[in-house]
């Protein structure tokens, strides 16, 4: 394989983030036949396909590979113009981190305000359990994921665990839970969840009922708003231990030894930057406070 040339790394790079290879030349001041004449060279060059000639475009495997070397680039050579001393008056360096609506809720945003000054930070909300693919694919540089097991080129490190616990409010109980969150009445009571990807409550029944069982369910994809349709009686919930401390008005346990526990991990590129590490120096510090303790294992990940 011959080397990749940054420049064509670009043109891939900024051909997924603006949707076409028409948006992708506009952003980088060129020829629509320059960017296409970039990507030709760049395939050559790794000697396959790097982008799907679809609707939306997307990278292949390889593309992916030559999108994350772009963004690290990208980051480097914010590192150098730094050193250089001639980013004082440019651009900030950004960042692109994937953080789960719980923890940006509760406990993350704290720590990124602490590095806010000096860099750009975009942050995605995304499921701990789907937010590798955004790491994977080159769109961000780190993540919060529930998965240990490190992503190629990546790094994973043991932020602690996130306890939930099953609340609603007073009335709710005294409807629905008058004799206690016995088996048969949760598989009765109407629940919240977050969307169609939260299994917690999920894994919470069927720790108590040992069944299968599909009460009925309300969809409430916002943080905030989810703790608020269970204190207002729509449902029962899982409302993590972070939230109870910052705002437990109205909200009773209803099964005082339930719970669910979701380790979680960040994980970052290997070969990130300076600005990564005190992105990373940030979160990591702000978990040791506000998290339980990691469970920690034999030999380390990442």
């Amino acid at each position: 394989m011959k080397s990749v040339d940054p420049g064509q790394a670009e043109a891939l790079a900024a051909i997924i983030d603006q949707g076409s290879f028409e948006a992708a030349a506009s952003a980088l001041s060129v020829s629509p036949s320059a960017i296409s004449q970039r990507i030709r060279a760049l395939e050559v060059a790794v000697g396959r396909p790097v982008v799907t000639r679809t609707r939306p475009l997307r990278p292949t495997d390889a593309g992916e590979a030559v999108i994350r070397f772009a963004r690290r680039l990208e980051l480097l050579s914010a590192d150098l113009a730094t050193e250089l001393d001639s980013a004082r008056d440019g651009p900030r360096r950004r960042i692109t981190i994937v953080v789960n609506g719980d923890s940006l809720h509760t406990w993350v945003l704290p720590a990124l305000a602490q590095v806010a000054g000096t860099l750009q930070l975009e942050i995605l909300r995304e499921d701990e359990d789907y937010s590798l693919e955004l790491l994977r694919d080159g769109t961000a540089s780190a993540a919060i994921t529930s998965v240990a097991s490190p992503v190629q080129g990546c790094s994973s490190r043991p932020l602690g665990i996130m306890r939930y616990v099953p609340v609603c409010s007073r009335d709710f109980r005294d409807t629905w839970f008058a004799d206690g969150a016995t088996p048969e009445r949760l598989s009765l009571a109407p629940v919240v969840l977050f969307d169609r990807k939260d299994d917690l409550q999920d894994q919470y029944l069927r720790s108590r009922t040992r069944r299968a069982v599909d009460p009925p369910r309300h969809y409430l994809p916002a943080a905030q708003e989810f703790a608020d349709a269970v204190r207002l009686g729509m449902g029962w919930g899982l409302v993590s231990e972070a939230e109870l401390r910052s705002d437990p008005r109205d909200l009773v346990r209803l099964d005082p030894g339930g719970h669910v526990d979701v380790p979680l991990y960040w994980q970052q590129w290997r070969h990130g930057s300076t600005a990564l590490a005190a992105v990373s120096d940030a979160v990591l510090r702000s978990a040791a406070l506000l998290l339980r303790p990691p469970v920690r294992r034999s030999r380390p990940r990442g």
